[in-house]
């Protein structure tokens, strides 16, 4: 799965319209690691999704509180990764999380696959 790196690209919080500058530099897939409501003004993941699915994006919503990651955020993000195969752009408020939670899953999916 770390051929994963190459395909996925993190960054801070995005606004609806960046979405179209995204689509044109080859992002196929875009995952949402921001809660919704951290701060005013910020985009809900419910018109990020909408003005999303009008440009013929993958979106996903898989938020990452500040506190931290849950084994939920890693195994969503697994399966994003495993259900996609185009660009991948994940961001957050900071980029951070996204990279953490890309890190951590693809470490766990390493992890299990030398298990097998």
């Amino acid at each position: 799965m770390s051929d994963l790196i190459s395909r996925v690209k993190v960054g801070p919080q995005i606004q609806v319209d960046d979405l179209a500058q995204l689509k044109s530099l080859g992002i196929e897939v875009v995952i949402n690691n921001r809660p919704d409501g951290e701060v005013a003004g910020q985009p809900t993941h419910e018109d990020m999704a909408a003005a999303a699915s009008e440009l013929g994006l993958i979106y996903y919503f898989i938020p990452v509180s500040p506190a931290g990651l849950t084994e939920d955020n890693i195994l969503a993000t697994q399966a994003v990764l495993k259900e996609t195969e185009g660009p991948v752009f994940a961001y957050c408020r900071s980029g951070n999380r996204s990279g953490i939670l890309l890190q951590a899953a693809i470490a766990e999916a390493e992890d299990s696959e030398s298990d097998e």
